[in-house]
């Protein structure tokens, strides 16, 4: 079996010819691997001031409070396919610091709801846009149409992973 090498950032692969269904699922779980590494190192964090300034969780927590309005914790933790008591924990300190608040249920009054603050919206406004800015500088010499290809095979990677584990949820 070839090794698995690391292809240049200007040519997707290194090999003249097909790789066997072997070789190509080595470098497939490598690739991935390497990946995940690399985003953890980087934390997706973006450029400018928000660089590194939201880890993965909050990102993600918020983008659903953005997308859902109001929401309870266990209605929050099933649809993020985590454990409400790890929900309860990861939006402690997005309460603290202001980005979630607590509000009062309609329909119960002895039940809270987390809600997206204004603060909160717009710090997720401003992550996002030095994310967004990050993706352009990593893929601004990638044609539009490899682009474009690479959102829709990590959006189907990433449902196929969802599809594999429905308790995975979905997450954002």
């Amino acid at each position: 079996m070839r090794p698995v090498s690391e292809p240049s950032a200007s040519s997707p692969s290194s090999a003249s010819s097909s790789p066997s269904d072997e070789e190509l699922y080595e470098a497939m779980q490598y690739q991935v691997a390497l990946f995940a590494r690399r985003a953890e190192r980087v934390r997706m964090g973006g450029i400018g001031e928000q660089h590194n300034s939201m880890d993965r969780a909050a990102y993600l927590l918020l983008n659903r409070l953005e997308r859902e309005g109001p929401v309870g914790v266990k209605a929050l933790a099933q649809a993020m396919g985590i454990d409400s008591s790890t929900v309860t924990r990861q939006v402690a300190p997005l309460v603290e610091s202001a980005l979630v608040d607590r509000v009062p249920n309609p329909n119960d009054g002895r039940a809270v709801l987390l809600e997206l603050s204004p603060g909160g919206l717009q710090r997720l406004h401003e992550v996002r846009a030095s994310r967004q800015a990050l993706m352009r500088e990593l893929v601004s010499t990638w044609p539009q149409a490899d682009r474009e290809q690479f959102c829709a095979l990590l959006t189907r990677f990433n449902a196929s992973m969802r599809d594999f584990n429905p308790a995975i949820g979905l997450e954002g």
